[in-house]
């Protein structure tokens, strides 16, 4: 089955201090997101579609897509490799980007920019977190059952697994019946404290620590771009106005077209812990974490072999 792993690897990294999709965490320098294709590519994704700035291709192509172009999937076929740009050419001529805007405008606007590279079922992830092989795993089976329209997949975390202390983090936090999303709701300001209690800031209350959340791990087929296109204007006429940090998000999206009756979620779950670099106090925690796994032979001495 062809299927696509397609990562958001566009976003400035502002809360890390730097770009932190390129940060070398790995024995061979390798970046995060290699650990993302490494494992997808063994788990039976054939393809990886890059969203970028029009600035990283070249970057992108030195550190990971001119060797991944040269490997060999499990079925055989060569590892298909595209990229995608997300800047402002994309955005619809109706709307005046304010002037003070530098900041995509978030995970729809990445994922719609990839519509003309993806026509089989993907797997859309951010290009800064650690999910494991056994997510990749769970996702590829469930992608080759998945309806051509009207269901999508989504894997969960548990909320207490992917807060920091240092400082609040963004999470969509999920509903969950039966193995199905319910609801996400985006809580933009998510303290974790070192008592191990989790709290909303902008909305000022407790959190369970076993909430599940969403870390952007989705699972797509191709019908879903109209849906995109659709939501993403309509948020451009009624929502980004002037703001210069409004964003256009995956879970809002999603949340949007469930209530609507236009989509049903599968929640699935994996074994294997998250991780990730939100601020770059957690890098030394992430290189760490990733070095255990090369001398547990979970990844072989180097990536890029």
């Amino acid at each position: 089955m062809k299927a696509s792993l397609v990562i958001m690897a566009a976003g400035l990294g502002s809360r890390y201090g730097g770009s932190k999709q390129v940060d070398g965490i790995g024995p061979n320098g390798e970046i995060l997101m290699e650990y993302s294709i490494h494992d997808a590519l063994r788990a039976g994704f054939n393809k990886v579609v890059f969203i970028i700035k029009p600035e990283m291709e070249e970057m992108m192509r030195r550190l990971c897509g001119d060797y991944l172009a040269k490997k060999t999937a499990l079925d055989g076929s060569p590892v298909e490799v595209a990229y995608v740009f997300q800047d402002f050419s994309s955005v619809p001529d109706f709307y005046k980007i304010p002037a003070e805007r530098t900041k995509p405008f978030g995970t729809v606007h990445a994922l719609l920019c990839a519509a003309e590279a993806v026509h089989e079922p993907c797997c859309v992830i951010n290009a800064d977190d650690y999910y494991g092989i056994d997510a990749y795993r769970t996702m590829y089976e469930a992608l080759t059952k998945l309806p051509e329209k009207g269901q999508a997949l989504m894997v969960g975390y548990l909320l207490k697994n992917t807060a920091s202390l240092h400082g609040t983090v963004s999470r969509g936090v999920c509903t969950v019946d039966g193995g199905r999303l319910q609801r996400v709701r985006e809580a933009l300001k998510i303290q974790l404290y070192p008592d191990g209690t989790l709290r909303d800031l902008a909305e000022d209350q407790p959190l369970d620590p076993d909430t599940v959340v969403s870390m952007n791990f989705w699972g797509f087929a191709p019908s879903i771009f109209p849906a995109l296109k659709a939501y993403f204007e309509a948020f451009l006429r009624n929502e980004a106005g002037d703001n210069i940090k409004a964003e256009c998000l995956l879970p809002v999206m999603v949340d949007h077209q469930m209530r609507a009756g236009e989509l049903e979620v599968e929640v699935l779950h994996s074994e294997d812990k998250w991780f990730g670099m939100t601020y770059r106090e957690e890098r030394e925690i992430v290189q760490q974490a990733v070095r255990r796994r090369h001398d547990q032979g979970v990844y072989p001495a180097s990536l890029r072999a």
